[in-house]
């Protein structure tokens, strides 16, 4: 299961300017499922902290692997900061891509190649 472009924002911790975008979040089940809408929800819980992006994904996947106990987990943000686009070197339309691969979406390349297939990241 996929739940593609779940729209986020949070504030960087380092410099407490927002950053914005989306994520991919994906699992394949084990012994249980979720929601769709609790995808979106656990998504949104993470990032009302301030924090950074790398931190926010593995956030996601980890709550994810604990509560799931899912063969396989992936998460993928892609976000624009304002650190970066609106001070500094004001690279405007720069985008980071951060990913999270755990259990077969990890070990298993054809597996980890479907997911980023599927979320539109090309690796």
């Amino acid at each position: 299961m996929l739940a593609r472009r779940i729209p986020l924002r949070s504030v960087c911790e380092h410099h407490l300017l927002p950053f914005v975008g989306v994520a991919h979040v994906g699992y394949l089940p084990g012994e249980r499922i979720l929601g769709l809408s609790k995808l979106a929800r656990i998504v949104e819980h993470f990032s009302h902290r301030p924090q950074v992006q790398e931190r926010l994904t593995k956030q996601i996947a980890d709550r994810l692997a604990e509560n799931l106990r899912p063969i396989g987990v992936g998460v993928v943000i892609e976000a624009e900061h304002t650190c970066m686009t609106l001070r500094g070197v004001q690279a405007v339309g720069t985008t980071t891509v951060t990913s999270t691969l755990l259990g077969t979406l990890r070990e298993d390349a054809r597996s980890r190649q479907e997911f980023f297939s599927l979320t539109g990241i090309m690796h």
